[in-house]
């Protein structure tokens, strides 16, 4: 077995365990492998151990490997979670499964527009910015009722879940407890949140996919 093999499973164990601690089913949990700036063999490593649900920061970097990844592995689900500029929505709608970072009017806008014209209808989560951090992307938290309704009644779009990237803190936990709140009065099943560091806290409070990266696949390059 390869270390990335034995790395999944040994993550899928954890989430297995994690889940029944909290009374939740497992197979309710999907662990996305974000693969953004991994070397080639590594993620083939993973489809071969039999992984399929793949996360990508870059739209560019994931059009010089899925494409061909895709079509020699059946049942690939790649969603992008990283950052989403507009003059790349096209690209995005062309190439993903799912969309986890939709957050701003304009290109919301702009994928319902993609979307139409390429006879698709992605799914998509709003991500919010759940630690109001100037750094970093989301809708803010004081708008997401109101965003998430433009969505899927202004826009058409199929807003299936809510995706966060908690503030570098200790205690994770308060932020995923009022992701999990925006999404239920807002009728959303699925949160997107927890990585390599706090997944199994996201787990206790809802999670419904974790994004681990080096946790799989170990330190990614900086190139």
């Amino acid at each position: 077995m390869s270390d990335v093999a034995k790395n999944l499973q040994d993550i899928q164990d954890i989430l297995d365990k994690t889940a029944a601690k909290w009374d939740r089913e497992s197979t309710d949990i999907d662990l996305i492998a974000v693969s953004k700036k991994q070397p080639l063999d590594r993620v083939v490593a993973a489809l071969e151990a039999g992984h399929r649900v793949f996360g990508e920061n870059r739209v560019q970097e994931a059009q010089a490997k899925w494409p061909d990844l895709k079509s020699r592995f059946e049942g690939v689900e790649l969603h992008l979670i990283g950052p989403l500029q507009t003059n790349k929505a096209r690209d995005a709608v062309a190439l993903f499964d799912v969309i986890q970072t939709v957050d701003r009017p304009k290109l919301a806008a702009i994928l319902a527009r993609e979307m139409k014209a390429a006879g698709k209808n992605i799914p998509v989560y709003v991500q919010v910015n759940i630690g109001e951090e100037e750094q970093k992307s989301g809708i803010a938290i004081d708008d997401a009722d109101a965003f998430i309704r433009d969505c899927r009644e202004g826009q058409g779009l199929d807003v299936v879940g809510l995706m966060c990237i908690p503030p570098a803190v200790q205690q994770v936990a308060p932020y995923f407890a009022l992701l999990a709140r925006i999404a239920e009065r807002n009728g959303i099943k699925k949160l997107s949140m927890g990585m390599s560091g706090d997944y199994p806290t996201a787990i206790q409070f809802g999670a419904t996919s974790v994004r681990v990266g080096t946790g799989i696949f170990g330190a990614r390059s900086n190139l």
